[in-house]
């Protein structure tokens, strides 16, 4: 191998210990003192393979190798280094720390690139703590909707609070947006995070696309009452109807076994509460994605028709929000063969496969081509502690990813 696994494996083992939970899992939430410290940590590394690097007004950090002819489009690597809150250690991570190491085996093979490489660990990919994700994939790009910086966190802290706190500033986001047609390509390694690959005894893989993921906040309200005294034909259970909707998700999203379709909710807030009130208020969270647009809103219309029937059933009103609409977006065909081609000369089954989860690289493919490896996850485990992709299958990915670097610099 060209890059350096030992090197590789000594920086994933500490940028583990960072925001360490138990023995094997990570909590490294988005804009944070712990997510800061990553930064640190990885523009450390950045400088050693001759980068420099600053944190943009999104919270993004960049790396910067700057090319012989700085005016070409920049190459683009990178992924996310802040974590869900019981997750584990090589989502996102494996995307930023493998892009390093082939930016650093590049350097040392004396190569000066024709166009400037970057790197970016991308500010809030998961989502999970203002309930909006990709926020500095798709924050370069100028693509922020209203109201995102008054989204709240469950401390009550706003990400403009929390942007601010972390030395960003919001009223200079345009000069942290990248002008149309400034970058050439995305390229992102990330762990599959399903079992594909792991069936199937691969290493790594080519990813086709991504599917696109459709997110609901749905709020439903009847009334409240006491639990011993209201008979039940006359009660009004906003739970009972919000379990009746959830059990109608599953059953749309496996009507055909055949299909990646899958349907989720995975957060449910009930009011008042109290175990001898009927509840009067539920909201629930739903993910429903497909690689296949059409299917998914024809899914999403029996969803409707669905929530309609039940609500009425009930005597509930109900309102539904959007929060995130992507359609499902394709690698490009002439980065996939460059990956093709690193697979065969490594002797490597070049197996392809597309991703159920979304990437930054979903943002990016709005701005530029784009091409994904991932990484056999064991057992399809991810967004646990349990988690887990060897170093050795990471190296290997490694290894496809700087060959594809070395390639793409040639065009």
């Amino acid at each position: 191998m060209k890059i350096n696994a030992s090197r590789l494996q000594s920086h994933f083992e500490a940028m583990s210990l960072i925001g360490k939970i138990g023995e094997t899992g990570t909590c490294r939430p988005a804009h944070t003192a712990l997510e800061k410290e990553g930064f640190l940590l990885a523009s450390e590394w950045m400088h050693s393979a001759g980068m420099t690097t600053r944190i943009d007004n999104f919270g993004n950090l960049i790396g910067t190798l700057k090319g012989k002819n700085p005016s070409l489009p920049v190459l683009m690597m990178g992924s996310h280094l802040d974590s869900q809150p019981y997750g584990g250690r090589f989502d996102g991570v494996a995307g930023v720390l493998c892009a390093i190491e082939a930016i650093t085996t590049l350097t040392e093979n004396g190569i000066i690139p024709e166009r400037t490489i970057e790197i970016i660990s991308f500010a809030d990919e998961e989502g999970w703590r203002f309930n909006k994700g990709l926020f500095g994939s798709r924050g370069i790009l100028g693509k922020l909707e209203e109201g995102e910086l008054q989204r709240a966190d469950k401390d009550g802290i706003t990400r403009e609070v929390a942007l601010k706190e972390f030395g960003c500033d919001i009223t200079k986001f345009k000069e942290s947006e990248y002008a149309e047609g400034s970058i050439y390509c995305f390229l992102e390694l990330h762990i599959e995070q399903g079992p594909v690959l792991d069936v199937a005894n691969l290493p790594i893989g080519i990813v086709t696309g991504i599917s696109g993921p459709l997110w609901l906040t749905v709020k439903l309200k009847g009334m409240a009452g006491h639990a011993g005294s209201v008979p039940m034909p006359m009660r009004r259970d906003a739970l009972l109807g919000a379990a009746e909707i959830i059990v109608a998700l599953n059953e749309i999203a496996t009507q055909d076994p055949s299909t990646p379709t899958v349907g989720t909710v995975g957060t449910i807030n009930v009011f008042p509460a109290s175990r001898n009130i009927i509840p009067e208020e539920v909201s629930f969270t739903v993910d429903l994605r497909d690689i296949d647009l059409d299917r998914r809103n024809r899914y999403e219309k029996q969803l409707m028709d669905k929530i309609e029937a039940i609500t009425k059933k009930h005597q509930l009103t109900y309102t539904i929000s959007e929060d995130t609409n992507s359609e499902p977006r394709y690698c490009a065909e002439w980065i996939k063969d460059i990956y093709r081609n690193q697979f065969k000369a490594l002797g490597l089954e070049a197996r392809e496969l597309m991703s159920g989860p979304f990437h930054d690289s979903l943002a990016l493919s709005y701005a530029c081509d784009y091409g994904m490896i991932f990484i056999r996850s064991k057992d399809g485990i991810s967004h646990n502690p349990l988690e887990y992709s060897s170093y050795e299958d990471l190296s290997l990915g490694t290894e496809v990813l700087y060959g594809a670097v070395v390639e793409i610099l040639k065009k």
